[in-house]
């Protein structure tokens, strides 16, 4: 049976894979995104989307959630932000492969789009 506590400490639970012989993939996105910017104080936001195949565990969503909260009132750039969170998947789950990409919203006249992965290419 599940736990049910809700962890708000920004740690990625996770569960066993219950298909540890097949590779499959598995895709999630966090379209209500934010952190902030370091050099201004403004308020970021943008799309995130993980892929990954997953080896023996697989992330529990519900914790995954309140993970990226901990970015929300958080200076970072886009480009941490999109290796932090690859960093912290690869240490919580260790999976065969993963990918994030950080679509981060038009600000100045210029959007971003940030994509690490693991093992590196």
């Amino acid at each position: 049976m599940p736990d049910n506590t809700f962890r708000t400490d920004g740690t990625i639970d996770h569960f066993e894979n219950r298909f540890p012989g097949r590779e499959y993939e598995i895709e999630f996105q966090a379209p209500e995104f934010t952190s902030v910017c370091p050099m201004t104080g403004q308020p970021d936001f943008g799309t995130l989307t993980i892929t990954y195949v997953p080896g023996a565990r697989c992330i529990e969503l519900r914790s995954f959630k309140f993970y990226l909260q901990t970015f929300r009132n958080r200076g970072i750039f886009y480009e941490d932000v999109v290796n932090t969170v690859l960093d912290d998947i690869v240490a919580a789950i260790a999976p065969r492969w993963a990918m994030v990409t950080g679509e981060f919203n038009t600000r100045g006249g210029i959007s971003a789009r940030i994509t690490a992965t693991f093992p590196t290419e």
